[in-house]
């Protein structure tokens, strides 16, 4: 038994960017307890013994009603996120999927609605890709799926 202190653990969050020519699918928070009412990508907790992309997968299956395999996503951004709690956050954009997205877990999401980069809606979350205004996020998001088209050599459908 080591009588060293017990390490900080940092909580670690999945989020997934689905994009479907020039539409970004985002998901309405409901219920949460945490920006609720708002729009953002879909997100979920890591579970123990969980890579992040099987996270993301298993998150999709749930939040979505999709299928989305691993070796269908990609790595494109990490986020070290200080606010009410301190989080890790890793984003992929999957370049394909199976079944067509919807409100798969209504206590928690209200609404899954695809928007034009150009038309987001002005509630996004705070949080997302550390942007303070709508402009500063429609270019944080096509900075991402950018980078995404370039490490992947294909263009996300």
């Amino acid at each position: 038994m080591s009588d060293a202190p017990e390490r900080f653990k940092l909580p670690a969050t999945a989020i997934l960017l689905l994009v479907r020519d020039d539409h970004i699918l985002l998901c309405r928070r409901k219920d949460t307890g945490w920006e609720d009412g708002k729009y953002g990508f879909m997100a979920g907790h890591i579970d123990g013994n969980e890579s992040f992309t099987a996270a993301l997968c298993r998150e999709a299956k749930e939040e979505l009603g999709v299928i989305v395999k691993p070796s269908d996503v990609r790595f494109v951004h990490l986020q070290h996120h200080l606010s009410n709690k301190e989080y890790i956050y890793v984003y992929f954009v999957a370049s394909k999927w199976e079944g067509e997205p919807k409100v798969n877990e209504p206590e928690k999401c209200d609404d899954v609605r695809w928007f034009t980069f150009d038309k987001l809606p002005p509630d996004l979350w705070a949080t997302q890709l550390s942007s303070s205004t709508t402009t500063e996020k429609v270019c944080s998001i096509q900075k991402t799926v950018f980078r995404f088209s370039l490490y992947s050599g294909t263009k996300p459908s």
